[in-house]
Parts: C-alpha cells; sequence; structure tokens
C-alpha cells in the first residue's frame, strides 16, 4: 500500500491538495499514482495567472509507461508551479507529497474542499483497484 499522509485531502483521479488557512492549495499527484505511472520523463504544468475549474485537466505527466492528465481538484487561480520539474521530474517519484508538489492555487471557494476525499476514503479507493 502507498503513503496517503492523513492531513492531505485527494481525488478520485488520484490528485492531493494541502489546503491553507490563507486560502492556499498546494497540489500534486500521489503516491499511488507515481507507482502506476513509473519513472517520470516530462512534466507539462499549468500556466501562470490561469484560472482552473474544479476538475479541469491543467497539466500533464509524462513516464516512461504512459502520459496521464492531471486535474484541479478545485476551483482557482495559478499562483505557483514547481519549475524544478522541468528539469527534474523524477522528484515526482522520489517525494510526491514534497518536492514533487506540482502547483498552488489561490481557491475561488474554499468549501469544494468538503467535496474531496480525506486520507481513509482515498485508501479504500486505492484498496479497489
Amino acid at each position: 500500500m502507498s503513503n496517503v499522509p492523513q492531513e492531505l485531502k485527494y481525488t478520485q483521479s488520484h490528485e492531493w491538495v494541502l489546503a491553507s488557512e490563507d486560502g492556499q492549495a498546494t497540489i500534486g499527484i500521489t503516491d499511488h499514482a507515481q507507482e502506476l505511472l513509473g519513472d517520470m520523463v516530462f512534466i507539462e504544468l499549468p500556466e501562470m495567472d490561469r484560472e482552473l475549474d474544479a476538475g479541469e485537466e491543467c497539466s500533464v505527466v509524462e513516464s516512461v509507461k504512459a502520459a496521464s492528465d492531471v486535474y484541479s481538484p478545485v476551483a482557482g487561480t495559478v499562483i505557483a508551479v514547481n519549475e524544478r520539474l522541468a528539469d527534474a521530474p523524477e522528484l515526482i517519484n522520489e517525494d510526491p507529497y514534497g518536492d514533487g508538489w506540482m502547483f498552488r492555487l489561490q481557491i475561488s471557494d474554499t468549501s469544494q474542499l468538503d467535496d474531496l476525499l480525506d486520507a481513509t476514503a482515498y485508501e479504500e479507493l486505492e484498496s479497489e483497484e
């Protein structure tokens, strides 16, 4: 079983969200997702200041096995991207919840966080796959 930090929220499409008190969210793909995809070779990040809707395709991760879309878990504006991933996409494999974060949003509606999975629900989803 992969690592599922309790303090994060999750989506059914395997993104994680770390929300802060100031209405910002850091987003990446889960440990389970990177395990399924294998070694990352390229990451396409969303553009700065892009407005995203919840569930909108906003990024692509490419591995030796496949390319996969990444979706925004909540609506908001992109305020930061992890530029280190351009030269070191393997950070997602090595540390998906730390150095492998993908982008940050200023959340438009923090109540959308309530629609995401908690760690227990995400672990159940993982075990069904």
